[in-house]
């Protein structure tokens, strides 16, 4: 079977290698171009590129997926089966009626829940307890095609986006191999999804990474978890960002306005919020300053923050 497979970040590559470890035929990978990264702008290969150079599979990167030139080229690898996990662009027509078994998408939620490109941020940030990967048919729809497979994957207290994000890949590539055999032999009845139960996870903004001390203990805790390793929440001390990189709940008898200190220990720094569950702050960091523990802080840089000063002003 002649695959072409469509993907971009880390989520991808478990999905991809899977693929070439069964042995199927990817004929062809196609990525976003390659973007300039970090405080030196230097240009990087997205992570897909690199696992597809390693086993010499051709590697295709057009900026539009739409494009003429660049569609023909990919319809020219003949593809019986189009596979995409994270690719990050809606496929035209042409290509969704090109293959024999058709073009088939790794989605990191239970459909119809969270269609979009953030669903494990939104995802944790709701507080849900389970979430999933679902394989279905490409539409030229946002995550809205029929769904040939789905597997749940519990969400653990503790489980942050990078955890999560990492269970979910290899949830994908092993779903994805007992998908494939299956589609083929004709096994598999899809289920259209039930576009009244859609949700949408759209990409995470600027403004929703900022902390509002007057929630609940367990709402600015998920936010803190969902948006952690990237692209990590943050409050403002003394006027300057502060980003809040781990943090734990605390129960709080103390009757203070949300965002008060109310206690700063070497372990951690507790902050009040909307309810009697208060946040201890245990890894964070300053404006203009590294990634460091509640210790560092408090010998460093935050030695002036007392029980009493108020985080988010």
């Amino acid at each position: 079977m002649r695959i072409v497979f469509m993907g971009t970040p880390d989520f991808s590559v478990p999905v991809l290698k899977r693929l070439i470890d069964e042995k199927y035929q990817v004929v062809g990978v196609v990525t976003q171009p390659d973007r300039p990264k970090g405080r030196k702008k230097v240009m990087t290969s997205p992570p897909v590129k690199v696992e597809a150079q390693q086993h010499e599979i051709p590697v295709f990167q057009p900026e539009k997926i739409k494009n003429e030139q660049e569609l023909e080229e990919i319809l020219a690898l003949k593809p019986d089966l189009v596979v995409t996990a994270a690719f990050g662009q809606i496929l035209p027509k042409k290509l969704l009626e090109a293959p024999a078994y058709g073009c088939i998408n790794v989605h990191a939620s239970l459909l119809p829940k969270y269609r979009g490109g953030a669903p494990i941020h939104q995802a944790i940030i709701d507080g849900e307890t389970n979430t999933g990967v679902t394989i279905m048919y490409m539409v030229e729809k946002l995550d809205a095609g029929d769904i040939l497979t789905q597997t749940v994957v519990p969400i653990l207290e503790h489980d942050h986006v990078g955890s999560l994000h990492d269970k979910l890949s290899e949830a994908g590539a092993a779903l994805l191999s007992q998908t494939i055999p299956a589609l083929v032999a004709g096994e598999i009845d899809p289920i259209q999804q039930d576009g009244s139960k859609a949700t949408f996870a759209s990409n995470i903004t600027r403004d929703q990474e900022v902390i509002n001390w007057s929630k609940t203990g367990t709402e600015i805790y998920n936010q803190i978890r969902g948006l952690h390793p990237w692209p990590v929440a943050y409050t403002t001390f003394e006027g300057k960002t502060m980003k809040i990189w781990w943090a734990e709940k605390v129960p709080s008898k103390q009757q203070q306005p949300a965002g008060v200190v109310v206690d700063v220990k070497e372990d951690g720094m507790v902050v009040a919020t909307g309810d009697d569950t208060a946040i201890k702050i245990v890894e964070l960091q300053p404006s203009g300053k590294k990634r460091m523990n509640a210790e560092q802080f408090l010998r460093g840089s935050g030695s002036q923050l007392k029980p009493g000063m108020k985080l988010g002003e």
